[in-house]
């Protein structure tokens, strides 16, 4: 089984999908993470160019947090952070295409569109037009996922994320926290939901809600079999 994750920010991946990833490496299948924007430049005013030095801290803590789940294949396109709406939708999903044709994944994990970060909606937008069943197409399965201090903060109800899948992590939560952990940059304190605590909290709540110890939720938005 082949399995893909897409990110529009480092540490998106781990966020919303770092235990079912760990799961499925557990099981014997070959995951690869794609993140889309850099994840660094929207904290300035102006756009400018996240320094090399910068760049290179970051996709160090990429590689470290994938490590500690046992995923080694991945790609940093490193897009304009939070300005993926000011780019061509069309761009942006060739940029998908190219990675799902590369790769060839079973299963698509991506971000739910409904959030009130845009770099999440257009990477949703691209995903599902990049995994559109085509004749002979090889997704079988595309998911969405929440992140947390994007998903729970649209109030809107038509944007609301209602989950109707759910994934036992009971056994992967601790290497889940391990690799948030590596995003030292990205992590910030409790009660602020990019936390540790918060993280741990939220899989405990999911676990409730479903049977589980510990759960991560996801929308099932396509699936073929």
């Amino acid at each position: 089984m082949k399995v893909m994750v897409f990110a529009a920010h480092p540490d998106d991946e781990i966020i919303g999908v770092g235990g079912a990833l760990a799961k499925h490496v557990r099981q014997g299948d070959n995951v690869s993470a794609v993140i889309m924007a850099e994840g660094k430049s929207s904290r300035k005013a102006d756009y400018v160019k996240p320094e090399d030095s910068i760049m290179q801290d970051s996709n160090n803590e990429t590689k470290q947090a994938l490590s500690t789940l046992g995923i080694e294949d991945f790609v940093r396109l490193n897009l304009p952070d939070n300005r993926l709406d000011s780019m061509d939708l069309l761009d942006v999903v060739k940029e998908a295409e190219k990675q799902i044709e590369r790769f060839q994944p079973d299963i698509v994990y991506t971000q739910y569109g409904g959030d009130i970060n845009i770099d999440h909606t257009v990477v949703f937008r691209a995903v599902m037009t990049a995994t559109r069943p085509l004749p002979g197409h090889f997704v079988k399965q595309v998911l969405a996922y929440e992140t947390l201090s994007s998903t729970e903060w649209n109030y809107l109800q038509k944007d609301q994320f209602h989950a109707n899948y759910f994934i036992n992590i009971e056994e992967e939560l601790d290497m889940k926290l391990k690799a948030m952990a590596c995003y030292g940059s990205e992590l910030r304190d409790f009660p602020h939901p990019r936390s540790l605590q918060a993280i741990e909290n939220n899989a405990y709540v999911w676990g409730a809600k479903s049977g589980f110890k510990a759960a991560e939720a996801f929308m099932l938005v396509r699936g073929t079999w």
